[in-house]
């Protein structure tokens, strides 16, 4: 294994925070759960562990420094020229073993039998579970909101329409048939990523912008139909706005004020089929003044009071 320093990316007079600080970076930069597509991912964070559990622990790191373990933590074993009578031989066998004790659970540098006990502790500050299985450690996603605003030809076209979320991902809608204002659209895994879980939703609610001749009514719609007094009195043929463009439509004579018209499905989709355009009337008067129809009021004003 490389030098842990190095792997570090440290200097060997670096104190013991510095120490942390560095692992801690490494270990969410490459920490597998953020890496699911890179299969080098797992190795370099099981390097970064492993440079940890050395420099991590100050008689490890001691030791390591020293020359008596090596970068994986084992023993260097030094003096075999002689036991016993050796330089640096200890009273009790060969050079290089009197430091070590091999009793307490088969870890040779103490810890009760798990050589990992340091860098578990800030993995489990980093994410929720230390070196748990994947499945005991996945969270899901957070939600995220937004608000979309469309138009009621964008409900009566039925195309998609795009739209950037918080995240910064663009998406393309489809609004489903029967749409209402202030209703909330759930996007299945468009919200935050999950740390090794599901992603969260996305949550769309929908604002229909005012339009300028259509009120909503459900799926129907609502229209002022502005029609002048001749075709009011004679009848005649009037063109009606729509949604997907003007049409024509016969009036009958002696067409009251208030009247409506029923146009059959050319209102907003509805979960089954279309809506109505419900066209009420407005009898306009005609510009400027007219003196045959005031003089026709005034008759027939006579003709009430006598």
């Amino acid at each position: 294994m490389r030098n842990p320093y190095d792997i570090l990316g440290i200097k060997k007079g670096a104190d013991q925070s510095e120490v942390k600080k560095a692992y801690r970076k490494l270990a969410k930069t490459w920490h597998p759960d953020h890496n699911a597509d890179d299969p080098k991912a797992k190795e370099k964070f099981s390097e970064v562990n492993a440079a940890y559990e050395i420099l991590g622990d100050e008689k490890k790191r001691g030791q390591f420094d020293r020359g008596e373990i090596d970068a994986e933590g084992k023993p260097r074993f030094q003096g075999f020229e002689g036991f016993g009578g050796g330089p640096g031989a200890g009273a009790g066998g060969p050079s290089g073993f009197e430091n070590f004790s091999f009793s307490g659970g088969g870890n040779p540098f103490g810890g009760g039998g798990n050589p990992f006990g340091g860098a578990d502790d800030i993995l489990s500050s980093l994410f929720g579970g230390g070196r748990r299985s994947s499945r005991q450690r996945a969270t899901r996603g957070a939600d995220i909101s937004a608000t979309m605003t469309v138009t009621l030809e964008d409900i009566a076209s039925q195309e998609k329409k795009r739209i950037r979320l918080p995240n910064g991902r663009s998406i393309d809608v489809l609004l489903p048939k029967g749409v209402t204002d202030g209703q909330i659209i759930r996007l299945k895994g468009l919200g935050d990523e999950g740390m090794g879980g599901p992603a969260g939703d996305a949550l769309l609610t929908v604002k229909i912008a005012n339009h300028p001749n259509f009120t909503v009514d459900g799926s129907n719609l609502r229209l002022q139909l502005a029609v002048d007094l001749t075709d009011a009195i004679l009848g005649g043929v009037v063109r009606i706005p729509t949604l997907t463009g003007a049409v024509e439509m016969k009036i009958p004579p002696h067409t009251d004020s208030g009247k409506t018209f029923r146009l059959k499905g050319k209102g907003l989709p509805a979960k089954v089929g279309n809506g109505d355009l419900l066209a009420t009337v407005e009898i306009h008067l005609p510009s400027g003044t007219d003196e045959a129809l005031v003089e026709y009021a005034r008759k027939k004003r006579q003709e009430k009071v006598g």
